[in-house]
Parts: structure tokens; sequence; C-alpha cells
């Protein structure tokens, strides 16, 4: 399990359902004290090795927040990065990988097939509605459907394939940061009532990007607001988590992490 990354588009405004309902409680077993997170700078230069090490701390976030590892899925991002770098995490126990854009998703998917591996991947950039047809074939999940315009052309594109459903998250730009992509967070009802009515699209939950910072603990608040809005619909699934800040996301709720850097070393220049 693993995740990283994301992109830049238009939203457009659609009617919202306002729904309120009782937050629900937090996990438990819920640390008193502020703890603070950076990202896991390890000396440790195999991928096999910084996997165990996400992999312990995971288990680890997990144990404080109460709950079980087996609820959170690491998505391993493996941007930039080549086909044998997933092969490795692949031989290493990771079984599902994210991928950012659909250019270096297509053929890094064929050349780790061409090597007898199978992984699970999930898109996680932003999906211009041009590049559908691009990265359908390929993936298991899309984590970024951030307009009704892009949910139309998957449920269209997917009905014609005679697919049964995409699992799909809504990515919620909760910071209205403009360098971030993401439905705004008052039209994200809107966007989440019709992905749940389209017959091929699997709503599994939300997605966000969390503003960078170097503590972590201050994102608390924003990944609790994340559970509380997914709730309210009716919805478990939350990509929430990266590198720097995934032990937090987990304790308030994450079911998967998209972890790139701290797996896979920096990126590479591409």
């Amino acid at each position: 399990m693993v995740r990283d990354g994301n992109d830049n588009t238009m939203h457009e405004r659609h009617l919202l359902c306002n729904v309120t309902t009782t937050p629900p409680p937090p996990p438990t077993g819920r640390p008193a004290a502020r703890m603070r997170y950076s990202a896991p700078m390890t000396t440790t230069t195999s991928v096999v090795e910084r996997l165990a090490a996400v992999q312990a701390r995971i288990a680890e976030a997990c144990a404080r927040a109460g709950r079980d590892p087996a609820e959170v899925t690491l998505v391993a991002v493996s941007k930039t990065h080549h086909a044998e770098a997933v092969a490795e995490a692949i031989r290493a126990g990771a079984t599902d990988f994210g991928e950012n854009w659909a250019q270096e998703l297509a053929p890094k998917a064929e050349a780790v097939a061409a090597l007898s591996l199978q992984p699970r991947w999930h898109f996680i950039g932003h999906l211009q509605r041009n590049k559908v047809r691009e990265v359908l074939p390929h993936i298991v999940s899309l984590h970024s459907l951030d307009s009704l315009r892009l949910a139309e052309d998957l449920e269209r594109r997917l009905a014609a394939r005679g697919d049964a459903t995409l699992e799909c998250y809504v990515e919620v730009n909760f910071a209205d940061e403009a360098s971030k992509t993401g439905v705004p967070l008052d039209e994200a009802p809107g966007l989440i009532t019709f992905a749940l009515e389209q017959p091929h699209l699997r709503l599994a939950g939300l997605m966000t990007v969390a503003p960078e910072t170097h503590d972590a603990e201050s994102l608390r608040p924003l990944f609790r607001r994340m559970r509380e809005l997914a709730h309210t619909h009716g919805l478990t699934g939350l990509s929430m988590g990266m590198s720097g800040d995934y032990n937090v996301a987990i304790e308030e709720g994450s079911t998967l992490v998209r972890v790139g850097t701290a797996i896979f070393g920096p990126r590479r220049t591409v």
C-alpha cells in the first residue's frame, strides 16, 4: 500500500446540497500530547528498506489511534522513477502505486507489466479530460475527480467501454490554494451528489492535498474536517496524507496514504 502529488483546473458551479449530521467520533486512542512529525528522512538507500520503514511508521500511527493497519492502504507514489524501482517495491511487498501524469503512467505501467508484475495503479494527479481515454485502461482508482465535466466524461467513456465501475475520490481543495487543484469546499457537496448518481462511478470517498508545512500537527484540523465531510455524505474512504504528514492523517482516519519521497527518495528530473 502507498502515496504522493497533484495539479490545476477550472471547476463548474453546481447547486449545493447541504446536509447536517452529527460528526463522527474521532478514532480512539488519540495521543494526548501534540506531536510534531516530519518526512522520515532516512539514511537508508534501498527502496526495500525505506518501504519497510514507512510500513512500520504506518503501524505505529495506527497503534496510537487504536486502528488496524489493514485499514490503511499504502499507495507508493512512483512519479519520475523508473519501472525498475517500481518492480523493486513490488518484490518487497508493495501492491498499490500512484502516478500523477498520464504521459508517464501508460509507458511505466506497460514496462512493469512486461516484467510479469501486475500492481494496482492509482491516478492521483489532475486528470485532463483529453487524457481520460489514455489513463482508464491502466487504473483501478482515480483520486482526483474535481469537476462535473470530468465526471460526465468518465461516465460516458466507462459506459462505452462496458466497464463495470471505476473507484473514484472527489478531490477537495480544503485550503482554497490557487496552486492546487480540487473542487472548492463550497462546491464539493454538489459534485459528490452528482458522482454518487453515476452508474459507472463508484465514489469511495474524498481526497485532499494538504498545504506544505514543517509542522504536520497543524494539519490535524484539516484532516478532521475531511473525515467529517465524508461522514456527512456516507463515505468512508479518505485519501489523505503524504510523506511529511501521513502519521497525522492516519490518526485522523485516512484510509489511503500517498507516499513517494519517503519510499523512492527524491524525485528524478524528467
